[in-house]
C-alpha cells in the first residue's frame, strides 16, 4: 500500500468510523430502511460505515469492495463477524471483469466509470484529484450476489458514477434501495434513477451529502428528477433513495 493511498485511508477512517456522531446518526437514519434480523447488500463498502450501522440494527450484512487496501481494512474490522460476508469485487451489469481507476490519495472515489473521472475535470470542488492508476478487478451482478445469499431488504449502492451499470444486473426489484448522485456527474445518477424506475420503483427521497437528513418528503420519478437536474454544483453529492410499492412501511 502506498503512503498516499494509507493516508487516504486513515482520512476515511476517521471521519466515517472513528466518529461517534457519525455513526449515531446514520443508525437512526437507516432505522427505517433496515428491518432487524434483515439482509443489506452494501455495494461499494469502502471502510465499513455503512456495514456498522446495520450490524447494530442486528441486519446481516453483504459486503463488496473491489480496493485491495480497503477491503483488507474491511477484514481487519468484520472478519470475525459472522453476520458479516465481505467480498473483494466490483458490481456490474455482466459477471466477468472491469477496470478500476484508482485515485490513491482518495481512494474513496475509485471508480469503474471513465465518464466519471472526466466528469471531474475543471469541475469545482474537484481540483487536484487524479485517477493515477488502474487494475482489473472482478466483477459480479446483484442476481448472483441474490442467487448466492439471498433477497437483500435493502441494497445500497455507492460506486462513483456507476450506480446504473449496478442496478442494470438486478432482475426483479428489493424492498428498499439507494444509490449515489454526484452533481459533477449528474448524468449517472438521472440514469440510475431511470434505472430504478425500470425496475419499477415508484417512491424517491433524497439526502444530502452526510447529514442523514431528508430534503423534503417521498416523491415520484419525475418530480426527483427535478430535483436532480435544479440541484446546484455546491451540493455535490448525495443519495437517492427508492421504494418499491410492496415495501412494508
Amino acid at each position: 500500500m502506498s503512503f498516499k493511498t494509507a493516508l487516504g485511508l486513515a482520512r476515511s477512517v476517521w471521519i466515517y468510523r472513528a466518529n461517534r456522531a457519525h455513526h449515531r446518526s446514520l443508525v437512526g437514519f437507516y432505522r427505517d430502511l433496515v428491518p432487524a434480523g434483515g439482509l443489506v447488500f452494501d455495494i461499494g463498502a469502502h471502510v465499513g460505515d455503512r456495514i456498522a450501522a446495520c450490524r447494530a440494527l442486528d441486519a446481516r450484512v453483504v459486503a463488496l469492495e473491489p480496493q485491495g487496501p480497503a477491503f483488507r481494512l474491511l477484514k481487519f474490522f468484520f472478519d470475525r463477524d459472522a453476520a458479516v460476508t465481505l467480498m473483494r469485487s466490483a458490481v456490474g451489469r455482466h459477471e466477468g471483469e472491469a477496470v478500476l481507476f484508482v485515485n490513491s490519495a482518495n481512494p474513496t472515489v475509485s471508480t469503474l466509470s471513465e465518464s466519471f473521472v472526466s466528469a471531474s475535470s475543471g469541475a469545482t470542488g474537484w481540483e487536484g484529484q487524479e485517477w493515477d492508476t488502474s487494475r482489473p478487478v472482478p466483477v459480479t451482478t446483484l442476481d448472483a450476489l441474490i442467487a448466492a445469499h439471498g433477497r437483500p431488504d435493502f441494497i445500497k449502492i455507492d460506486v462513483e458514477g456507476a450506480e446504473a451499470d449496478v442496478l442494470a444486473g438486478l432482475s426483479a426489484p428489493v424492498a428498499f434501495i439507494s444509490f449515489e448522485v454526484v452533481t459533477m456527474a449528474r448524468a449517472a445518477g438521472l440514469a440510475a434513477l431511470e434505472a430504478a424506475e425500470a425496475l419499477g420503483y415508484e417512491s424517491f427521497r433524497l439526502s444530502l451529502g452526510e447529514s442523514h437528513v431528508w430534503t423534503g418528503p417521498w416523491t415520484d420519478g419525475a418530480a426527483m428528477r427535478q430535483i436532480l437536474e435544479d440541484l446546484p454544483e455546491a451540493a455535490n453529492s448525495g443519495d437517492v433513495y427508492a421504494r418499491h410499492p410492496t415495501a412494508k412501511t
